[in-house]
């Protein structure tokens, strides 16, 4: 089985999340991909706005009806920061190995690699996939991580097939493929003006986030339950 994780602090997950999730998936042949909140993201300098609660409860709601997406809550229960190594080890420990994992971020992240925790013996650890927009070729990641620039691979259509080739050897897949134009900073920005967030989450984490008065500096007396997050 090969898993895809896609990490973070997802506060909240929005709809690029999802778009990068199933990108990765279908391009890579992945038969699950876990969606994971972070306890306490490390490379991140203030707590995250939501509790860990609800940061999972909206990964649950997200996913809902779509078949090969999880929520997993595997950080959640770690205490102390949530390094990918750890997961890692974690992973393994759950009858995983290293070429079975695929640990899917946007570019951005990718080309700040060098500064996780057991960097450069993380790119030993798992698959990493680099999820970005039309414009950003294999040879720009090359060239900004040259010490990785061999593992650096295009996923093409088909790479769903030469994936299990090369499982051997953890790469670097880059994938280009349209994900929706939103960050989580947007959607609290939002969130705490009361406007609607349509297009930017899905409708279940709206509802939730609506509901739990997520975001808001002041609570709405509409809401159902007042979060003092």
């Amino acid at each position: 089985m090969l898993l895809g994780i896609l990490g973070g602090t997802l506060d909240p997950i929005h709809c690029g999340h999802l778009d990068a999730a199933e990108a990765a998936r279908t391009r890579l042949g992945l038969q699950e991909v876990w969606m994971m909140p972070a306890r306490v993201p490390p490379l991140r300098a203030d707590p995250p706005v939501a509790s860990a609660a609800h940061r999972f409860a909206m990964a649950a709601l997200a996913v809902n009806g779509r078949a090969h997406l999880r929520a997993s809550d595997l950080e959640l229960r770690r205490e102390g920061p949530s390094y990918t190594w750890d997961t890692l080890q974690q992973l393994y420990t759950l009858g995983y190995n290293r070429s079975q994992i695929f640990f899917i971020t946007g570019v951005d992240a990718i080309l700040k690699i060098a500064t996780w925790y057991r960097y450069p013996a993380l790119l030993e650890a798992c698959h990493f996939v680099a999820v970005t927009r039309p414009g950003v070729s294999a040879g720009t990641l090359a060239e900004a991580l040259p010490e990785a620039a061999d593992r650096v691979v295009a996923a093409s259509l088909t790479s769903n097939r030469e994936t299990r080739v090369v499982a051997e050897r953890c790469r670097i897949w880059l994938v280009d493929a349209p994900t929706a134009a939103v960050s989580s900073t947007d959607v609290r920005h939002l969130a705490a003006r009361g406007e609607p967030l349509d297009g930017l989450v899905p409708s279940l984490v709206a509802t939730h986030i609506r509901q739990h008065n997520l975001y808001r500096s002041t609570p709405d007396p509409a809401g159902d339950l007042h979060d003092q997050d």
